[in-house]
């Protein structure tokens, strides 16, 4: 086996005291901008496409770096104590402790929201653009305008009441705590209002039978982006997930045409 592939993660520690947390990182030496695996809500750096990213910088020799949310995967802390700001706050200290010279985020679902965030953000420090983006299936602003606005009265009301709701998914047996303090926190990053540049080329892929993500919403994305550099992949018989065969082939193709 690929000793990159089962080797121990390497931890970058977040906070002071009580509040420390570690998140868990692994990734590969090699040439051209690095590619940086962003995963989804409640996915970890071992799901496929992350992997499959991961077998591609291996055979072509390309930098990697992939890494689990706090409350995600071999990452610490608490995944119902966590918010947009604190899988942010984990993106660019990966990015900063990682990475020295151009990248490609590769952002799946939430993580398409994280890159773009993160675009930003360096954007306003100064920091060198992005080489550019891949982003499948991405949920900008997905905790107001996929979740909240989706959400039944009821639903509204057992959340501003108790604080959380179980919410029930087909990715997993166990209800997943959506708190209001996620809500709440993600109208701080909301970015489908206004114009987003990244900087930097952005080649969307997305399904067009998407429960979870409707393909809409990426045309909202779209518009909202600049004309220049940016391209969108619509895939007619496409889910959530696109990890079929032919979906991750697209994926290696958009990774390797942006650079």
């Amino acid at each position: 086996m690929d000793s990159a592939l089962s080797q121990a993660p390497t931890f970058i520690t977040m906070g002071k005291g009580d509040a420390a947390r570690r998140i868990a990182v692994r990734s590969r030496a090699g040439d051209g901008p690095a590619l940086v695996w962003l995963g989804g809500f409640r996915s970890d750096m071992g799901a496929t496409k992350a992997m499959v990213l991961d077998a591609y910088a291996r055979d072509h020799g390309r930098a990697l770096v992939r890494f689990d949310y706090t409350g995600h995967g071999e990452s610490e802390g608490e995944f119902a104590e966590s918010t947009i700001s604190t899988w942010l706050e984990d993106a660019m200290a990966v990015l900063d402790a990682t990475v020295t010279g151009p990248a490609i985020l590769v952002g799946s679902s939430m993580g398409g929201w994280i890159a773009c965030l993160a675009a930003r953000a360096r954007a306003l420090r100064g920091d060198a653009p992005l080489a550019g983006m891949v982003l499948i299936a991405p949920a900008l602003d997905f905790t107001e305008t996929l979740m909240w606005e989706r959400f039944s009265p009821d639903i509204r009301a057992t959340m501003e009441r108790e604080g959380v709701w179980m919410r029930p998914t087909d990715y997993g047996p166990e209800p997943v705590p959506t708190t209001m303090a996620l809500i709440e926190d993600g109208r701080r990053h909301l970015l489908l209002g206004g114009p987003i540049d990244p900087g930097c080329p952005v080649h969307i892929l997305q399904g067009m039978r998407d429960p979870d993500v409707p393909y809409t919403h990426a045309l909202a994305t779209v518009e909202r982006l600049p004309a220049s550099g940016t391209v969108l992949t619509l895939i007619a018989d496409g889910d959530h997930r696109l990890s079929r065969p032919q979906d991750l082939a697209r994926l290696l193709a958009a990774v390797a045409e942006i650079g």
